[in-house]
């Protein structure tokens, strides 16, 4: 496989060309970005999947919908759906995409929108009666149509962008001067022991990527993957600590499953990966059953909404994450909170 990415450098170098007139074109107005008089901040990254855009958008979430009235805009990976649409009591992850329906059951007091045309998807949700008043992005760095406020890069600690190349050859979606555009950039999945030194170095790494500007403080943040001490079903619960000393199955489709894995998985479990968003098929389902016999099932929160209607649900259990920052987590929520309180009153 890496010699094979190798022989395709030729198509990454014209990829990267590609994508840098692209973004050329756009900054220089050629082609149009439309911004909105509303708060709205775009989470994402330059390379392909497995940075942990699921957890920071439910960190923002967590901060911003006690003061204000919150809507996450997603395209929807993979949804059997098409167009705007905004998740009512008929939603399901295969209507919404399974990110999107997850943020649908957990945040009750938000909005949640799906459409692969963001331009089309804030202007749907400002027409609406019940109008949001901070609009949040899921993975929408490259939607260069829609120009954002206020823009957060993730960048995983183990596969820093300022590190990768462009697809093929490596993982990234367009060149590693698209942070530049960038408000700040978090490094997350970090160890939760990552030294201060440590931090200095890759941060020297990373801001000489950013371009300074007036509006906001160009900083670098480290995040880790908190894991709940308990999984959970419809029933209730159950402690990790007890969890990972019996036996189970351990079931993951998501971009990088082996973290979830090696945090729960003991020697005589049983383990299945599926490819990131894999849609569950009748074949799926009967192979997850027939290895689980007497087993508990435990798998991520992304792919529990999409399996709960079809595994009998006193078997299955989900293991919540959360994203935390591994210091100055009051600058950076004083930082977003700065930015939306501004664009609000400037309204």
């Amino acid at each position: 496989m890496i010699l094979l990415r190798k022989l395709l450098f030729p198509l990454a170098i014209l990829y990267g060309f590609i994508t840098s007139i692209r973004n050329y074109l756009y900054d220089k107005g050629i082609l149009k970005s439309y911004s909105f008089d509303i708060p709205v901040i775009a989470v994402g990254n330059l390379s392909v999947g497995g940075t942990g855009k699921t957890p920071q958008i439910e960190y923002l979430i967590r901060l911003l919908s006690p003061k204000y009235k919150v809507a996450t805009l997603s395209r929807g990976y993979k949804r059997k759906s098409e167009g705007f649409i905004l998740a009512d009591a008929n939603a399901t992850a295969e209507i919404l995409g399974d990110e999107p329906f997850q943020y649908y059951k957990k945040f009750p007091q938000i909005q949640v929108a799906v459409d692969a045309d963001r331009h089309n998807g804030i202007t749907q949700l400002l027409a609406q009666s019940e109008k949001p008043e901070v609009i949040l992005l899921d993975d929408a760095f490259q939607h260069r149509k829609v120009k954002a406020g206020f823009y957060i890069l993730l960048t995983a600690y183990d596969e820093l962008f300022c590190d990768d190349f462009m697809l093929p050859t490596g993982n990234l979606r367009e060149s590693r001067n698209g942070a530049k555009r960038a408000n700040m950039i978090i490094v997350t999945k970090c160890p939760p022991n990552i030294t201060e030194i440590a931090q200095e170095k890759i941060s020297e790494k990373l801001m000489r990527f950013l371009l300074p500007r007036n509006d906001n403080v160009k900083v670098v943040f480290f995040s880790f993957v908190d894991y709940d001490d308990r999984v959970y079903n419809q029933f209730g619960s159950l402690e990790v600590t007890k969890v990972k000393l019996q036996e189970k199955l351990l079931l993951a489709g998501i971009a990088k499953p082996k973290p979830f894995f090696n945090h729960l998985q003991s020697e005589n479990d049983a383990v299945m990966a599926f490819s990131d968003h894999h849609h569950f098929k009748e074949s799926d389902i009967l192979n997850i059953k027939s290895q689980a016999v007497d087993k508990i099932i435990v798998t991520t929160e992304k792919d529990f909404v999409r399996l709960e209607a079809d595994i009998f649900a006193a078997q299955l259990y989900y293991l919540p994450i959360k994203s935390q920052l591994i210091n100055n987590s009051d600058t950076f929520d004083q930082i977003i909170l700065n930015y939306v309180g501004t664009c609000t009153r400037n309204r």
